[in-house]
């Protein structure tokens, strides 16, 4: 039989919070549970956010709650040429779009004067522009200038490239079993930009791919995004993991929990005498 293989893959871009010890035991437990493998992965690719002391950090916090890990960690930004990879395999399926953040919050307010803009799951305004139709020579001759570009998936193509997919969802929520993935929600998603050759949707699929993983345990507010990411690994030839995701930790006024929210820092809390058992309960794993 093969190996259940779990793991926890936090950003060091800030302290870790009890919605992070949540979902850090809950992958450590199952795996133990299942007699599997637990794997730490550190997703630092944003260099502009991440930073050593918040990384170090992520390992006190995870030993401190009692959770024990495989060697060596994975982090992103030491594997950039596996990603690099995947583009070019995406070959024919990217584009170049120009556009900065505030040209597209204008063109969307320009399409808004006439009815709604689409908008993701998360609610961003879908890619408004015309990037795709513009001709190789003049994407070459814009990208060999410098401007600044995002490569974005051409949805459509992609889509018609791998038909219908699924994944196997087993969830507390209400859909569990094989669940319709629904990627052109997101339109078309950026994979990567100039100075980085990788955004979290390809790194994702790409590092559970090459670490073995099996089972994808992670937050409900992610439930969406799986649509991309089952057809990343479709069109990429990977293998698709089972996906579980778990309830989230909310603020008192039913916000999804923040790293900029010092009140439920794990390193906050343990300063203040919280103890580790008192986290469990803290999280509803009494």
């Amino acid at each position: 039989m093969n190996t259940a293989v779990f793991r926890f893959a936090p950003s060091p871009n800030g302290y870790l919070h009890l919605g992070h010890a949540l979902s850090a035991l809950i992958n450590f437990e199952m795996a133990r549970a299942a007699g599997g493998r637990f794997l730490l992965r550190i997703e630092d690719i944003d260099a502009a956010r991440c930073r050593p002391h918040y990384e170090a950090a992520i390992y006190e916090d995870l030993a401190w709650l009692g959770i024990t890990w495989e060697e060596p960690v994975r982090r992103q930004s030491a594997h950039l040429d596996d990603y690099r990879a995947a583009l070019t395999r995406l070959d024919g399926l990217l584009y170049p779009s120009f556009e900065s953040r505030g040209d597209i919050a204008r063109l969307v307010a320009e399409r808004e004067i006439r009815a709604p803009w689409p908008r993701d799951p998360d609610g961003a305004p879908l890619y408004p522009g015309d990037a795709r139709s513009l001709s190789p020579a003049e994407r070459r001759r814009r990208m060999a200038a410098g401007e600044p570009y995002a490569l974005r998936l051409d949805m459509t193509a992609a889509i018609a490239r791998t038909g219908p997919l699924a994944w196997i969802e087993t969830g507390p929520g209400n859909e569990t079993g094989s669940v319709a993935a629904n990627p052109q929600a997101w339109g078309d998603v950026v994979l990567a930009r100039k100075e980085t050759p990788t955004t979290y949707h390809l790194s994702v699929v790409v590092d559970d791919a090459r670490q073995g993983v099996t089972h994808v345990v992670r937050g409900q507010d992610l439930f969406a995004s799986t649509g991309v990411h089952r057809l990343l690994q479709a069109l990429l030839g990977l293998p698709a993991p089972n996906y579980h995701h778990h309830r989230l930790i909310l603020d008192a006024g039913g916000r999804k929990l923040s790293k900029s929210t010092r009140a439920t820092a794990l390193r906050s809390l343990r300063e203040a005498g919280t103890s580790a058992a008192d986290i469990r309960r803290m999280v509803g794993l009494a």
